[in-house]
């Protein structure tokens, strides 16, 4: 049997080769971490009694060089059964040290953390000071590191690294936030470059963007808002007193409730960054360096978030283990924040926790693999018509198969977080407690159910014909999920199973080994078993005494307790015996122990520490045999995720007549409906066509209030946005033209009042679209001009739809403005719609109802004083009603006398349609010579005539 002290030689003896593979660069790093494995292997020999203590020097896995304190080496109590010493140490708590390695390691903290003060301008940084204290078998405090933190909200900077997967399949995606993120911008001539780098806590992979922005740095809140970060870290310099960035303000402007941390811009640095990602990407991504090699800023923002992480986050990482990708702005369509908002995509604009969304809609996912995926297609949708229509293959061979459909879904609601699992079997303890035995041996158990659907996956996938499920079924077929399966097998029981209820899994966390591998856990849990067995036995005798109905419960809080099912009155006087303690009571059920049951549950959990300290070890050499093999697990998470969202999509189908779209070069609905509202409703929303092409790609819409303007101009978003995904359509029939940008500005409730800051909101969302939108672009704007008086508000419509005139984006426009209908005679490729509503008289004659059709009709409204129709029908008193009427025939009168047409006026206009018309024709004319020459013709004498009439009224002036 290896003692405590042996095992602690064993890792100090290791010590000087991690720090000679610390000194030597990345290429060390690799032999350092299988030096400090066999080391550690060789004390997880079939005979585990043997306690780990803490290690004594340091060890390097990844990228961090862990301190570990003096005290650690020297072991604990050895008292109270083999192996518990460190476990039971580990709730002792012990006087800071003092000394001169937690001097160094302070000062190593500050050097890398960014200057306190580089935040004074902005009067919501606060400076905090944070105890790192190694939890480890003793919970030895190292030193405190002081950091910077700009708008922090009281959340942990010390995740817990024992966590274990979840096993929900209704797990939201809009769960707690765990992303990590690092953005760097260029200086100088380089401004507007942006380099991000992102980490999930939950999840191995590391997310590298770089990209040009403009001035209103559109693209990086958009990719943040996806990201929902936890914390945000930027450098120093973008804060400092005196010169914040306009970035930095930006995002913190954005970002009110996420933590910011600023480090010393040295950090980001892009040598260290490929340094680290060399180090630490999996082989099966290492085409990732073709792609990063000269994104200088995503590789610098990489190296403050990687240091950050293992440094600040206690998050260490074994090389070789991430998966890394570059995500390129190209390769899907940009839906900026307000536009998501706009369109209540992933959040319901009343409720956060409505789920009446685009993503309420097309949810039907079974594991929070598919959930997470499906919201980030929603905010970013592919570009791509091959990806796209190979999605939609897969669709249609779910909705034609039954079986297949049926056969998938069962298999895949069955996977727990693999990508969760993933990111905790990468992740390597930097300290051995309770907690994280407890966390590994139910994320082998989990590893284990995992695999063994690997083969049910397959057989479900067996009969495809869609290339992108055949390709799945080929990269299932992968020998390394049957070597770990074989593997774990070997060690761990067959008929270990992941349980739900905490009494059920720990009874699999017990015996998850097989017997006879460890004599000393073989008498553990036999110990453990005559304990259990002794309580349920006590439990009977003091049911039996007092002729009460009692019965053995158990919570992962309070251990083994008893319960009572009974009312006051068929109590003995009414109350319980005098013997049982701590009771409480819910409805008629009493919960309480008692002296004799509280020891037996500390000798319950005596007996759990050492099964699970012994079969921790086991685990652990386990993991490092399989380790080589474990990566194939992101190929899996991929597949799994790929097909719960698709499979959402048929799901889909099945509830809604939807249809598949097509992919042309015009945008096309027959029929079509807002998929969100038919949600809502109880009955079908009436439904509507849409035609725009390259020739008639400007649709201006009118209509009096809530005749439909704004859904209608939501629905065809929301239509385009689900075909980008791959997911069948709301409609009859239904073609697309790929977006690469999604623009929405639409009228909200507050935007009625007309106020200077309603005015400036307008102004800035028509400004962030005019300088982002180009020709590929799907923009919708609602309202306009509603801030302002009519006059300015007719004059700033006009100017932007001439301004989106000059491009071939497909624009819908809806208006209140019927001075914007006109446009049409001077631009061919502007096309007017209107909102129908009928008239409807009472019986008595006097008074006229509004009906609402919500049917769209080409053609300008005729309707006009929308506001005084529906004050007739409202409870306003009839001689309010006249007056309003009378003063507006008065007002209309001023207004058409002061628009009286002057001659110069009449000139312009005259020259203005014959330069656009020249225009139009030079542009798009097919005709030949000589009706060409006819047409030219005519424009001539009409412009003669436009001019000879403007002559002839200023001389009648």
């Amino acid at each position: 049997m290896r003692g405590r002290a042996e095992f602690g030689a064993i890792f100090s003896g290791s010590a000087w080769v991690a720090e000679a593979a610390m000194s030597n660069g990345g290429s060390k790093m690799e032999a350092c971490g299988r030096a400090v494995t066999s080391a550690a292997s060789e004390s997880y020999t079939g005979r585990c009694s043997s306690s780990l203590s803490g290690v004594g020097g340091r060890y390097t896995l990844g990228l961090l060089q862990t301190p570990c304190s003096s005290e650690d080496s020297a072991g604990g109590s050895s008292s109270g059964g083999a192996g518990l010493a460190p476990f039971r140490a580990a709730g002792r708590k012990e006087p800071p040290r003092s000394g001169r390695g937690g001097r160094e390691r302070r000062l190593r903290s500050e050097s890398y953390l960014g200057d306190k003060s580089s935040c004074a301008e902005n009067g919501s940084a606060v400076n905090f000071t944070s105890g790192c204290s190694a939890q480890g078998l003793n919970n030895t405090c190292v030193g405190k590191i002081p950091f910077s933190i700009n708008r922090s909200i009281g959340r942990s900077h010390t995740p817990v690294t024992g966590y274990s997967v979840t096993s929900s399949s209704t797990v939201s995606a809009h769960t707690a936030a765990s992303v990590i993120v690092a953005v760097v911008e260029g200086r100088g001539l380089a401004r507007g470059e942006v380099g991000m780098a992102s980490i999930d806590l939950k999840n191995p992979e590391v997310i590298l963007s770089q990209f040009a922005d403009n001035t209103t740095y559109a693209k990086v809140i958009t990719k943040l808002k996806i990201l929902t970060p936890l914390e945000i870290i930027m450098p120093n310099t973008s804060c400092e007193a005196g010169n914040t960035t306009k970035l930095f303000a930006l995002i913190t402007e954005h970002f009110k409730n996420v933590t910011f941390t600023t480090v010393q811009r040295k950090y980001f640095n892009e040598t260290k960054g490929l340094e680290y990602i060399e180090q630490l990407c999996a082989s099966e991504f290492s085409t990732v360096f073709m792609e990063i090699q000269s994104k200088y800023y995503c590789l610098a923002a990489a190296a403050a978030l990687l240091k950050y992480v293992e440094f600040i986050q206690n998050s260490i990482y074994a090389p070789k283990s991430l998966k890394v990708h570059f995500q390129g702005s190209e390769k899907t369509a940009m839906i900026d924040s307000s536009s998501a908002q706009n369109l209540e995509l992933v959040t319901n604009n009343r409720d956060s926790r409505n789920g009446h969304t685009l993503f309420g809609v097309l949810n039907y996912t079974k594991t929070p693999g598919g959930s997470r995926r499906l919201r980030s297609n929603i905010l970013e949708p592919l570009v791509d018509a091959e990806t796209i229509k190979t999605r939609l293959d897969c669709v249609q061979e779910f909705l034609q198969d039954e079986e297949l459909f049926f056969g998938l879904q069962a298999v895949i609601s069955k996977f727990l977080d693999t990508e969760q699992l993933l990111s905790v079997l990468v992740q390597i303890p930097k300290q051995d407690t309770v907690k994280t035995a407890e966390s590994k041996i139910t994320n082998i158990i989990y590893l284990k159910h995992t695999l063994e659907l690997v083969e049910p996956l397959k057989a479900a996938l067996r009969s495809c014909n869609t290339s992108l499920l055949k390709a799945y079924y080929s990269a299932l077929e992968d020998r390394r999920f049957g070597i770990i399966l074989e593997k774990i097998t070997t060690v761990i029981n067959d008929d270990t199973r992941y349980a739900k209820g905490c009494l059920s899994m720990r009874t699999q966390k017990c015996y998850a080994v097989k017997p006879n591998i460890n004599e000393f856990l073989d008498i553990a849990r036999r110990t453990y078993t005559e304990i259990v067995d002794d309580i349920a036995g006590m439990i009977t005798q003091l049911a039996e005494k007092y002729s009460l109905p009692l019965k053995t419960s158990f919570s992962s809080v309070r251990g083994f307790f008893i319960q009572l099912n009974a009312d006051c009155s068929t109590l003995p006087n009414g109350q319980l015996p005098s013997e049982f303690t701590k009771v409480t009571k819910t409805r008629n059920i009493y919960s309480f122990t008692s002296a004799d049951l509280i020891k037996m549950n500390e000798r319950c959990q005596e007996s759990l520490r050492e099964i699970y300290h012994m079969t921790y070890l086991i685990v652990c050499k386990l993991l490092n045999e399989i380790y080589e093999h474990i990566h194939c697990l992101y190929k899996l998470s991929d597949i799994v995720s790929m097909l719960d969202m698709l499979l959402s999509f048929a799901h889909a189908c099945t509830i809604s007549d939807y249809v598949r779209p097509e992919f042309t070069d015009t945008l096309a609905i027959k029929q079509g409906w807002h998929p969100i509202l038919e949600k809502i409703a109880m009955e079908k929303p009436v439904s509507n066509n849409a035609y725009l092409t390259e020739g008639s790609n400007f649709l201006i819409i009118t209509g009096p209030n809530m005749s439909g303007k704004s859904t209608y101009l939501k629905q065809i978003a929301l239509c385009q946005i689900m075909a980008q995904i791959g997911s069948y359509v709301p409609a009859e029939y239904c073609s697309f033209r790929i977006a690469e940008q999604i623009f929405t500005r639409i009228g909200m409730d507050d935007d009625i009042e007309t106020n200077a800051s309603t005015f400036m909101k307008e102004m800035k969302e028509i400004t962030y679209i005019i300088q982002n939108a180009n020709d590929k672009s799907l923009i919708i704007i609602d309202e306009l001009g509603r801030g302002t008086s009519a006059e300015e508000g007719i004059g700033i419509c006009y100017a932007a739809c001439e301004y989106l005139l000059n491009l071939k984006a497909f624009t819908l426009f809806a208006t209140h403005f019927l001075e914007l209908c006109h446009m049409d005679a001077l631009y061919p490729n502007v096309e007017n719609y209107h909102f129908e509503v009928q008239h409807v008289r009472s019986s008595a004659g006097k008074k006229e109802k509004i009906t609402y059709t919500y049917t769209l009709s080409k053609g300008y409204t005729e309707e006009k004083n929308y506001g005084l129709k529906a004050a007739e029908v409202s409870s306003l008193p009839p001689s309010i009603i006249l007056d309003a009427k009378a003063i507006t025939t008065h007002v209309a009168e001023q207004i058409l006398h002061r628009q009286k047409t002057t001659p110069e006026m009449m000139k312009h206009r005259a020259v203005y349609h014959l330069a656009m018309r020249l225009v139009q024709a030079a542009r798009n004319s097919r005709l030949d010579s000589d009706s060409l020459q006819v047409y030219l013709k005519g424009l001539k004498k009409k412009y003669t005539a436009s001019c000879a009439a403007s002559e002839w009224s200023d001389e009648q002036h």
